[in-house]
């Protein structure tokens, strides 16, 4: 199992249109989350800043294939084209990354 995270800004004049969605979430991306072995995933809204923070727990053996079958999935993609406009990518985010990952500094079970 490998902790993960990541990091993203959400527009001031979204924000509650992306807590609605996530209020909601279909249920055919639930399942497409877990079926990706994705397992506690959370995501936290800090304000005034409107940063998102999202973490989750890694339970399969190839994350780079599960994230190919998570962006392949049309269900996914219609999801994402609600929720990508609520989003305001961080600048300093590596090339090819929409949130911009985070490393582990700490962590006590």
């Amino acid at each position: 199992m490998q902790r993960m995270g990541m990091v993203i800004g959400l527009k001031a004049d979204k924000i509650e249109e992306y807590k609605q969605l996530h209020a909601a979430v279909w249920p055919e991306i639930l399942a497409l989350i877990s079926s990706c072995n994705i397992r506690n995933y959370s995501i936290y809204l800090r304000e005034p800043e409107n940063l998102l923070f999202g973490t989750w727990e890694y339970h399969g053996t190839d994350f780079k294939a599960d994230m190919a079958r998570m962006a392949s999935n049309m269900d996914n993609q219609k999801w994402w084209a609600v929720c990508m406009p609520c989003q305001q990518p961080l600048p300093t985010r590596k090339e090819g990354e929409w949130w911009a990952m985070m490393d582990e500094v700490f962590h006590l079970d």
